[in-house]
């Protein structure tokens, strides 16, 4: 019968911790897993990632081509059209009414999107920086209008 004063762990799980600087015979003895000398047998050393003693570093040594358009590309704040039935019927929605509604909430710099996922059930006028083609057809098809600010 098993009983608390019984349980032990199970084989292999417990292990001594590695004792490091105590003879040759233990494995850890003389330079305790630190090899040689140098830079990296000393207390408190570290080396940060890349670095190659001071010679050149390989990614400084590699050219560079290409082009990245990370620093230029435009982001935007997505928006669901389902989310826009919180509004009234028949209500113009802008930038503005978003941001203070909450649902355009995050970095004010970043434009509105408005995207098609969900169903709109209203009439509505909707000013926004872009559109995907879903969304708009969604809103146009109700009788309202999609408009394209910058």
């Amino acid at each position: 019968m098993m009983r608390l004063h019984n349980l032990k762990p199970r084989p292999g799980a417990k292990h001594r911790k590695k004792r490091y600087g105590i003879g040759e015979s233990s494995g850890h003895g003389k330079t305790s897993g630190r090899g040689g000398k140098g830079q990296t047998a000393r207390s408190g050393s570290s080396i940060r990632i890349g670095f190659e003693g001071g010679q050149m570093p390989l990614i400084r040594r590699l050219p560079k081509r290409g082009f990245n358009n990370d620093a230029f590309r435009t982001e935007y704040l997505p928006i669901n059209v389902e989310l826009l039935n919180e509004f009234d019927d028949g209500a113009i929605i802008d930038d503005a009414l978003l941001r203070t509604s909450g649902l355009a909430s995050g970095k004010k710099k970043l434009k509105v999107k408005i995207l098609g996922a969900g169903e709109l059930t209203k009439k509505l006028h909707v000013k926004a920086a872009k559109f995907s083609a879903t969304a708009k057809a969604a809103i146009e098809k109700l009788g309202g209008t999609a408009e394209v600010v910058s």
